[in-house]
């Protein structure tokens, strides 16, 4: 082979030989790097696991502390956190949220219904806590001093709870917390200086507590404060000078204490403040002159103090000003001169004070007010015709003032008055017959006036007129006959007029009234037969008239004293004072010259004849009255007694309504409930009536009959304007009905369920049905003795009139035809309007009407029941497994309200939210969170919260947050 055939080959050898030696370069340093990575890996890898292991001791620390405050709770309570089962609460533990480390950051149960206390939550397992919100529950006990270990702590929410006890002095070392909220319970003993050093403090509400001494100086030390609470308090003393440090105030509340003395000068600096309020207290000198110079105070409150001089000069130029309430005080000024244009204004209370002057033009330029108090002071002049432009305009009281000239006939322009009061003033002329425009109006009140002429019968078209009192004018002619439409009017009072001729029958027909007062006219003629109707009088004054004949045979009139009666030109009757009207009258006319032989001849034959005839009737009717009984069996006296109930001719009666119904006929069926039939009347005098047959089921359990017509008299004497009337009850061996008031349009739900009559049922209708049904169960819960429990509000049980007010039936069913049952639950009403604790308490109480009361808003509301909804909402907030968000979250509250009306415009919305919001709170599963029905009839009577959102972007969870909160 020669040379250059052996060349390729070598060439490959040396290729070889060369990789085998990079080879062998590369795995020598591959090793050393190795081993020295092998050691770095091993340091860190040791680290992390330690690090991971102390994560996993802290969460393990954590649950611990989790699972014994668990519980220590109720069975409820544990019931609602049984999600707390693993050793891990940042995994599916309801309510916990835990940072980037594993550790429980935040604690979130506000409206849970916890019942509990703090003494077995061991706050120092938790380091990294910073936000524990458990207000809306019933956390009772004491704070534990312990809390302070909290340090990374931001915000604290116990407000609305029952914690009780000092606040712990312990609570100054949480240095880092920016909202203290302890608001709503029972906090006693004095504010403890040591908060002066949370400095980082934005926020500290401590309002409706029992807290004593003083405000502590070192407030003054919360740079950062723009939220300060104290009200509802019971702290004294003077306010220190240092709460003028605070110059990022921006809502200031010390009202409802026992605060007094004069204001400190210091508080001139708080220049940022939009809510000032300090009612309630025992304040004197005069207001801050700076109250307003930084221009952006919306609500000054300063109400019922001892407040003198004149009104700040920066008060004129707040333009912002939204809420204003100076009322019962000793400011002076001239009225016209010392206040300026406020366009956002929405309430003025100047009442009880010294002002005087005119009242200015500008007044009708605040188009947003709402209600314009300025009684007891010395304004005089005219009252403004102006005043008609503010059309927003709800409620005008000018009363005791100087007042003159004639009541401005513009004034008929405002549609949503329910209340002018212009009494104790020397206002003259008619009364303007434009008042007939004022379909909301309420309250009437003109008394002690100049004013003249005839009472307009344009007023009988004023339909929610609850008070009429025109006494003390000049008024002539006769009282028109269409007072007596008013139909909701409960005083009427006409007194001290030059008022003529006869009182017209029609006031008969007023069966809400409950005081009448004609005294000091020139009545005459007789007392109309129909006032044997009015059954809800209470006070009668017919004195110093003309009138005659019997008095009615009713309660207000037996129980009149003599001074309301006298002075009349014959009147008669069973009531204190009067003749009895069977006796004869003293004439004194027998002739005592008569023939004294005939008188001794003719009077003992006629006295003998009148004994035979006397022994001979009272034979026949005895035997009489023995057959009717043996005839009758059924006929007992417990029967006659239940017949004659309701004030008529009990047989009588009955038979009128057999006839009314031809005996119970089905084509006069009106309806069906859990314990009969229910049948429209009309009575022979036009009178409509609807009757309740009872089941046989029921009244074969009525075995004390003296008991049952006992609770009927109770029943019947309840009176308010939504609560349907009963009239009382008859017993026969063939029928037992109750006898009710007719409600023209029938159930609630046939009317949202009927398509048409829904469309009719606007947004303004709805929310006074709902105003209405709370009104009267707040009577029956809170102005009853004892309390009445529906136990079955539905909206087949919620009646509406021809002008769509609620009103309330069946109040008292149950307690007739079950009188031993306060706390039963073989009746506690019907499926999906139930409280959920009756599946497993045995007793009903207030809360579950207050539950069904929040079922039948939200069916008000949506137009249809909201089973579906509740159980949603119920079914996620227990679960927090769901990858899809709560409905809460991802459902708008446009949506499920009713689609077959537009959405509500302004002025509606901000009630269809707020109460969107109460029925949500009712709908609590724990019945102690819930509120009482006096709460919410007293929330519905204010003014609707202003919106923070506009209303289409508002979600079921904007219901529960605090922006929208119920209670301020």
């Amino acid at each position: 082979m020669t040379s250059l055939q052996h060349k390729p080959y070598f060439s490959i050898f040396l290729h070889v030989l060369i990789f085998l030696l990079l080879h062998m370069f590369y795995s020598s340093s591959f090793l050393v790097l190795a081993d020295h990575t092998s050691s770095k890996t091993s340091i860190y890898g040791t680290a992390t696991s330690a690090a991971n292991s102390k994560v996993a001791r802290g969460n393990v620390k954590e649950a611990e502390a989790l699972l014994k405050w668990k519980a220590s709770l109720d069975n409820q309570s544990q019931s609602l956190l049984s999600s707390w089962v693993s050793t891990s609460p940042c995994i599916d533990w309801i309510g916990i949220t835990c940072d980037g480390s594993g550790s429980v950051a935040n604690l979130t149960f506000p409206h849970f219904g916890l019942r509990g206390t703090l003494y077995d939550f061991n706050f120092s397992s938790f380091p990294n806590l910073s936000v524990p919100d458990l207000s809306n529950n019933s956390i009772h006990g004491t704070l534990p001093s312990h809390i302070g270990n909290l340090s990374k702590i931001t915000q604290l929410g116990l407000c609305y709870n029952d914690l009780t006890g000092s606040i712990p002095s312990e609570i100054g070392y949480m240095k880092s917390i920016t909202d203290l909220v302890l608001c709503r319970n029972h906090f006693s003993g004095s504010i403890p200086h040591e908060i002066g050093k949370l400095t980082s403090l934005s926020r500290l509400s401590l309002a409706t507590n029992n807290l004593t001494g003083s405000i502590p100086s070192s407030i003054g030390n919360l740079k950062n404060l723009s939220s300060l609470f104290l009200w509802g308090n019971k702290l004294s003393g003077r306010i220190p000078s240092e709460i003028g440090q605070l110059k990022s105030l921006v809502a200031l509340s010390l009202a409802t204490n026992k605060l007094y003395g004069p204001l400190p000068l210091e508080m001139n600096n708080l220049t940022h403040l939009k809510q000032f309020h300090l009612s309630d207290n025992k304040f004197t000198g005069q207001l801050p002159q700076e109250v307003c110079h930084g221009g952006v105070l919306e609500n000054l409150t300063v109400a019922n103090n001892c407040f003198s001089g004149s009104i700040p000069k920066s008060l004129k130029n707040c333009t912002g000003l939204h809420r204003l309430r100076l009322d019962r005080n000793q400011f002076t000024g001239n009225i016209s001169e010392d206040f300026g244009i406020y366009p956002h204004l929405d309430y003025v209370d100047l009442s009880y004070n010294n002002f005087y002057g005119e009242l200015s033009l500008k007044w009708g330029d605040y188009r947003n007010i709402t209600s314009l108090k300025i009684s007891n002071n010395n304004v005089s002049g005219e009252i403004p015709a102006d005043l008609g432009k503010a059309t927003q305009l709800q409620l005008i009281d000018l009363s005791s003032n100087h007042l003159e000239g004639t009541i401005p006939k513009e004034l008929g322009g405002l549609k949503l008055l329910y209340n002018l009061t212009l009494s104790n003033n020397n206002l003259s002329g008619a009364i303007p017959s434009d008042m007939k425009m004022l379909s909301s109006l309420k309250i009437l009140d003109l008394a002690s006036n100049n004013l003249s002429g005839s009472i307009p019968k344009q007023l009988g078209e004023c339909s929610y007129l609850l008070l009429l009192n025109l006494s003390n004018n000049k008024f002539t002619n006769s009282i028109p006959q269409e007072i007596g439409f008013l139909r909701s009017l409960q005083d009427l009072v006409l007194s001290r007029n030059f008022l003529a001729q006869e009182i017209p029958w029609q006031l008969g027909q007023l069966q809400m009234l409950e005081t009448l007062n004609v005294s000091h006219n020139m009545l005459s003629g007789l007392i109309p037969r129909t006032f044997k109707d009015l059954l809800s009088l209470i006070l009668v004054d017919i004195s110093s008239n003309k009138l005659q004949g019997p008095v009615p045979d009713i309660k207000a009139f037996h129980n009149a004293s003599f001074e309301a009666l006298r002075d009349n030109m014959g009147i008669c009757g069973n009531a204190s004072g009067l003749k009895p009207c069977n006796l004869p009258e003293s004439s004194g006319t027998v002739k005592r010259k008569s023939n004294k032989l005939v008188i001794l001849i003719v009077l003992p034959l006629l006295g003998s004849l009148l004994l035979v005839l006397v022994v001979i009737g009272a034979s026949f009717i005895l035997r009489q009255r023995a057959r009717k009984r043996k005839a009758e069996p059924g006929n007992t006296e417990q029967d006659r007694n239940l017949f004659t109930i309701l004030g008529h001719d009990g047989k009588l009666l009955y038979e009128n309504i057999i006839a009314a119904t031809e005996e119970f006929n089905s084509n006069y069926c009106i309806g069906e409930g859990g314990y009969g039939i229910v049948y429209k009347a009309v009575m022979p005098a036009e009178q409509v009536v609807a009757v309740k047959k009872l089941h046989r089921s029921q009244t074969d359990k009525l075995s004390d009959f003296k008991a049952f017509e006992t609770e009927v008299c109770v029943l019947a004497n309840i009176r308010h304007r939504n609560i349907v009337k009963l009239y009382g009850f008859c017993s026969h061996a063939k029928h037992s009905f109750l006898v009710y008031e007719f409600i023209e349009r029938g159930s609630l739900r046939k009317i949202i369920t009927t398509g048409e009559q829904a469309i009719e049922l606007d947004w303004i209708k709805r929310l006074n049905v709902v105003k209405g049904m709370a009104g009267a169960l707040s009577y029956l819960h809170h102005s009853c003795s004892p309390p009445i429990i529906h136990r079955d509000i539905t909206s087949n049980n919620v009646l509406l009139d021809l002008e769509y007010e609620a009103h309330v039936s069946d109040f008292g069913t149950a307690r007739l035809l079950m009188p031993d049952s306060s706390n039963w639950t073989s009746f506690a009403g019907t499926f999906g309007y139930t409280a959920p604790e009756l599946a497993y308490t045995m007793k009903v109480t207030e809360k579950c009407d207050v539950y069904s009361f929040g079922v039948v808003t939200m069916e008000v509301m949506m137009g249809r029941h909201p089973g579906d909804l509740i159980s949603t909402i119920s079914s996620q907030a227990s679960s927090s497994s769901s990858s899809k968000p709560p409905i809460s979250q991802q459902t708008l509250l446009k949506d499920v309200l009713d689609q077959r009306i537009s959405l509500p415009k302004k002025g509606a919305a901000e009630g269809v939210v707020h109460i969107m919001k109460i029925a949500l709170a009712c709908l609590h599963p724990n019945p102690q969170s819930r509120p009482t029905m006096g709460r919410i009839s007293s929330e519905l009577a204010t003014k609707w919260p202003s919106l923070p959102k506009e209303f289409d972007t508002i979600s079921l969870e904007d219901l529960f947050s605090h922006t929208f909160s119920v209670v301020y």
